[in-house]
């Protein structure tokens, strides 16, 4: 469980589409002055040097955030023009180096009333998160497993909060277990907010999983997905991957319909590339 490195993949296609929806959520809730959680349980390094070794080896982040740095933030769509000033952000001198994970773009919208919980198991990543993210009043950083820590602060005290699901799923069993996590969340906390990211890989567990995660929700829930190119011959590889809110905004289909053609536009690499877009919000 402890071989994978999200290094290796930062920025590309996957976290656009995640890191869209995920600003697009924080616009939402932060339109009332209220305090509002923050929760990341699978949350890595926090943020990605796209120089070093690992983001290099594959450069993925080409065919991700590169697609879209040399646009114009404010002649894109709101939320991927949100989305790309907040890696330009992270980027000041103008050249793509440094890619943010989402514990870093929520630490970036925190505003004083709000509070950050990051979890991460993986032995290595939690000392970086830890150096990156010192332990303060609003931002609370903890090695555990991020499946089940959410228990011990759901409800928050404020009664608003976003939490990002978004393992690996390196383990087939991440599919069962996200699941188990967002049942229990909702029985303690029925009212919150839960962004849960998956992979569109050749695997049962992965083309069941919107439909799975759609009963369990109920009403008030939105679907995106973003296929990059058709399922590979060999049965190989990440295509696509998808974003599924429960507890949706009524104003999120409206932020993403502009954007997901657009991001499959840009981020084609082959026959099969397509998007979707689904919700039942009453």
């Amino acid at each position: 469980m402890f071989s994978y490195r999200h290094a290796f993949h930062a920025g590309n296609h996957a976290d656009v589409l995640k890191h869209v929806v995920l600003l697009a959520l924080v616009r939402h809730l932060q339109r009332k002055d209220g305090a509002c959680w923050f929760v990341d349980t699978h949350a890595g390094a926090g943020w990605y040097e796209l120089s070093g070794a690992a983001a290099r080896r594959n450069e993925e982040f080409a065919g991700g955030i590169g697609a879209f740095w040399a646009e114009d933030p404010g002649e894109l769509p709101q939320a991927l023009g949100d989305y790309l000033a907040r890696v330009h952000d992270f980027n000041p001198d103008g050249r793509l180096l440094r890619y943010p994970g989402s514990p870093a773009l929520l630490g970036a919208t925190l505003r004083a009333q709000d509070r950050l919980r990051l979890y991460e198991l993986h032995p290595t990543e939690i000392d970086v998160l830890r150096g990156r993210f010192p332990q303060s009043r609003r931002i609370r950083v903890e090695r555990a497993d991020g499946f089940v820590a959410p228990k011990a602060i759901l409800p928050p005290p404020s009664r608003r909060a976003l939490v990002l699901i978004d393992p690996s799923y390196e383990d087939k069993n991440d599919y069962r277990r996200v699941r188990g996590t967002l049942r229990d969340a909702l029985a303690r906390f029925a009212t919150g907010v839960y962004a849960i990211w998956y992979p569109r890989v050749s695997r049962r567990e992965s083309e069941g999983m919107a439909a799975a995660l759609q009963d369990l929700a109920g009403q008030d829930w939105l679907h995106a997905r973003l296929d990059v190119g058709a399922p590979p011959a060999d049965g190989r590889g990440l295509y696509g991957s998808g974003m599924f809110v429960v507890n949706a905004p009524w104003s999120l289909p409206a932020s993403l319909e502009p954007v997901l053609p657009m991001l499959a536009d840009r981020l084609w690499r082959g026959a099969g590339a397509g998007w979707r877009l689904e919700h039942r919000i009453r």
